[in-house]
């Protein structure tokens, strides 16, 4: 589950993800590019954190690529 910040598109950059064990806040988006069908983002977490986060535009799904 992402919650993310949607201005004028959806969606802008992720604010919280949750995984297996807890739920994430995220401090700083790093990194933002496109796949595709896909847009990325490379955040921190306020626990210093560094995931990959993949949301398919066709499927309306989102990733967690890699995380630790």
């Amino acid at each position: 589950h992402v919650r993310c910040y949607s201005g004028h598109t959806y969606p802008e950059r992720p604010s919280s993800f949750a995984t297996a064990e807890r739920e994430h806040r995220v401090e700083e988006v790093l990194k933002t590019w496109r796949e595709p069908g896909r847009l990325c983002f490379q955040v921190t977490t306020e626990e210093g954190l560094t995931f990959t986060l993949e949301y398919d535009e066709a499927s309306d799904i989102w990733w967690l690529a890699n995380g630790g």
